[in-house]
């Protein structure tokens, strides 16, 4: 039985060879290179350009982008149909590099194509609204009035469905709206837009009979299935600007009086920040570009859902992007798109998990990995594997502070020996309003208050360069048109970050430097399963700034309000004392 496998295997292997052979004397008697699959990297976001069926049915496969050069791999270069392929693409502006590869090699590049999940599903088509309508509704609807008023005097009786979700969507485009929600009740239907991280009610009355017509609208904008209420759906649709499309993420779920909308807007201006926009503090900011340096580790993200996680992941992504190097992700959905990342998208019904996503890119042979979430004990380890063998990965887990992050893993399994060495940095954000700059006004600073201001800055960290902070102004919130009389207008996040480098001044100088002495306090902490108020009290003793401090910081520079920093860190305790 042994012999009879090993002469199978052996057999096996000549017609591989010969296949090889092949496809090489192939490549030569047309001019054109060779392609061992075995010596190239997949690059799976190109595979979209190709569907799948297309490529299995004319032995081709697209490969590697490199704007405007194509690589094509393909069984037979004189085929006709490879011919018209190679002309569809030249049509579209790409310069095509055809090579020869075996029909073995072909199968290798299309067995990607079950990790290319958002082409298996198409999630995104365009609203039928006219660019120019849309633009003029915007000009119009540039306030929460103006959208209350619109929508009191829409006429529901002779105007289209259509007619009413250009004014939804428009007032909320137009006003930088991060959700809207329809949520059916009783006797009528209630529209609010969450503005700054607040739910604000736009309207109130919406009538029922009329209702399910906006569902079915927004489920066919979707390509969701019509008449399916018992059970949640997800999907996308488009809206084409002028110089960008916004994409409008729909959580559609039944409910006691019909179903539940929540539509959420996906603006490409809102990630296009640099780190330098992400509010960080001199000394934070100068940390995360020496970390940002670094060839390899983790570096993890913590908060709770619509906290910006997503956001500054992105900003470090772009602002670690080059050329030279080579950035793909995992996500769950894809949000944004980003320029010269091969980003990629979980879908569990074809197996592709955040887990066996990971293994899939880890043979892709990138420089730099964003791992969405990590959610259980699999893709932990894998994530903490990929940082210990020469990647840097960026992560988000679900903890409350930085220093909840390492009992989280430490919760999943992950073994303490393995957790200490790939960490590198983790940070806990938060989101808070911004006072509106138009009609902010300085707020009078009693003398007690100002003392304890005085104080709590003296007792800062010594990387915080106090000098910022000696004139002391603190500003209340206003009236006026531009914030729609709120008081504040945009958002602002403020962090805390638990560094684990004991040799990080000599990291800032080269970020290839190898620790060499013995673990950090931390890595001992870890190693031995400290709780997250242990792990908490040793990062404040070696110096980091907490959230709520970086959040008065804030408030002491003129940007929000302690109002703001309690209700997302909690109370203050010493400023009512």
């Amino acid at each position: 039985m042994a012999l009879s496998t090993n002469l199978q295997e052996q057999l096996t292997k000549l017609r591989q060879e010969a296949e090889e052979r092949e496809a090489k004397q192939k490549a030569e008697k047309f001019g054109l290179k060779y392609l061992d699959v075995r010596t190239i990297p997949v690059k799976t976001e190109v595979l979209k350009l190709l569907p799948e069926e297309k490529a299995r049915k004319n032995n081709v496969a697209v490969f590697e982008l490199k704007k405007p050069v194509l690589a094509l791999a393909v069984l037979d270069p004189q085929n006709k149909n490879v011919q018209n392929i190679v002309k569809e693409f030249e049509d579209r502006e790409y310069k095509v590099k055809l090579f020869v590869a075996s029909l073995r090699g072909l199968e290798h590049i299309w067995s990607f194509y079950k990790f290319v999940a958002q082409d298996k599903k198409p999630i995104t088509s365009r609203v039928n609204i006219e660019r120019e309508r849309v633009l003029h509704l915007m000009k119009e609807l540039k306030s929460l009035k103006n959208v209350i008023n619109a929508i009191k005097k829409f006429d529901f009786e002779n105007l289209s469905v259509t007619d009413f979700l250009e004014i939804a969507l428009s007032g909320a485009l137009a006003n930088g709206v991060s959700d809207i929600h329809f949520e059916p009740s009783e006797k009528s239907v209630k529209l609010r837009y969450r503005l700054d991280g607040i739910l604000h009610e736009v309207a109130s009355d919406l009538k029922n009979e009329f209702y399910p017509t906006v569902v079915s609208r927004i489920k066919l904008l979707s390509k969701l299935k019509i008449n399916i209420s018992n059970r949640p759906q997800d999907g996308r649709f488009t809206i084409g600007l002028t110089n960008k499309d916004i994409e409008i993420r729909v959580a559609i779920a039944p409910g006691e009086y019909g179903e539940i909308i929540v539509m959420r807007v996906l603006d490409p201006d809102i990630i296009n920040l640099t780190l330098a926009q992400l509010g960080l503090r001199e000394d934070d900011l100068e940390i995360i570009e020496t970390e940002l340096r670094r060839p390899n580790g983790m570096i993890l993200n913590t908060g709770p859902t619509g906290s910006g996680k997503t956001t500054t992941l992105y900003a470090f992504l772009k602002a670690k992007y080059t050329p030279e190097i080579k950035i793909i992700t995992i996500e769950d959905p894809i949000e944004y798109h980003l320029e010269g990342i091969e980003q990629t998208q979980v879908d569990e019904q074809a197996g592709y998990t955040f887990a066996n996503g990971l293994r899939s890119i880890m043979r892709q042979d990138p420089d730099a990995i964003l791992v969405g979430e990590v959610r259980d004990k699999n893709t932990a380890e894998i994530a903490i594997q990929a940082a210990l063998t020469g990647h840097l990965v960026f992560s988000t887990v679900h903890a409350n502070e930085a220093a909840g992050a390492i009992p989280r893993f430490l919760d999943l399994g992950v073994r303490p020996s393995s957790m200490g060495p790939a960490l590198n940095l983790i940070i806990a954000q938060r989101l808070v309003r911004r006072l509106c700059e138009n009609c902010k006004t300085v707020e009078k600073i009693p003398e007690q208050l100002n003392e304890k201001l005085q104080n709590f800055i003296e007792n800062l960290p010594s990387r915080v360069n106090k000098e910022n902070y000696k004139n002391i102004k603190i500003y209340k919130p206003g009236k006026c048109e531009k914030c729609d009389n709120l008081g504040y207008k945009g958002r602002i996040a403020i962090f805390e970050l638990l560094l684990n480098d004991p040799d990080y001044e000599k990291v800032k100088a080269d970020p290839n430097h190898k620790t060499l002495s013995s673990n950090s306090s931390l890595e001992e902490l870890i190693e031995k399963g400290a709780g997250e108020k242990t792990i908490m009290d040793h990062a404040v003793k070696e110096g980091m700034v907490t959230m709520q401090q970086d959040g008065i910081l804030t408030v002491i520079n003129g940007t929000t309000t302690f109002e703001e920093i309690e209700e997302v860190t909690g109370p203050i305790d010493w400023l009512k004392n």
